[in-house]
């Protein structure tokens, strides 16, 4: 069994997609109650659905040239109800997902500028050791060549 980081932010999302039903639920109920809400929020996605879809069906048939009858005042404001409340769904959830990419976006941020900070970090000590074997390479140099120049005593 693989153990990972716990998958927080998908039980958020499916905590919070669990939570918009209900919200979506009452929205519902709200736009069949209301008329105005009925018929300039829901009737007219309703009826722009059943045209899409009853085209779609009737070009697939073959039926080129049919017209299409609207649906009537109930149907379309339960349909547009149901939409409205798909709608409202998919938008928490999409909302959800925007927000789960910008924090690991961020997360992926960090991280690559502690990277960038500890690789710039390790070439200024690369610098500074190279610096000082070069000095210590002088020095060397310098001993070796005073010991060069240092006469040697003859034994008899």
């Amino acid at each position: 069994m693989v153990v990972g980081a716990f998958p927080i932010a998908k039980l958020l999302y499916l905590g919070v997609r669990q939570m918009s039903k209900p919200v979506a639920n009452r929205i519902k109920a709200g736009a069949r109650k209301s008329e105005f809400f009925k018929t300039y929020v829901c009737l007219p996605p309703a009826q722009l659905y059943h045209w899409i879809e009853m085209r779609t069906k009737m070009r697939i048939m073959g039926f080129r040239g049919s017209t299409i009858k609207p649906l009537n005042e109930d149907l379309a404001a339960e349909l547009g109800a149901e939409l409205l409340g798909e709608a409202i769904i998919f938008f928490i959830g999409g909302g959800c997902m925007l927000l789960e990419y910008s924090r690991q976006s961020t997360n992926s941020r960090r991280k690559e500028e502690e990277l960038n900070a500890t690789i710039t970090g390790l070439q200024t000590q690369i610098a500074e050791l190279e610096l000082t074997t070069e000095t210590i390479d002088a020095q060397l140099r310098e001993l070796n060549r005073q010991l060069v120049s240092i006469p040697v005593p003859k034994n008899k």
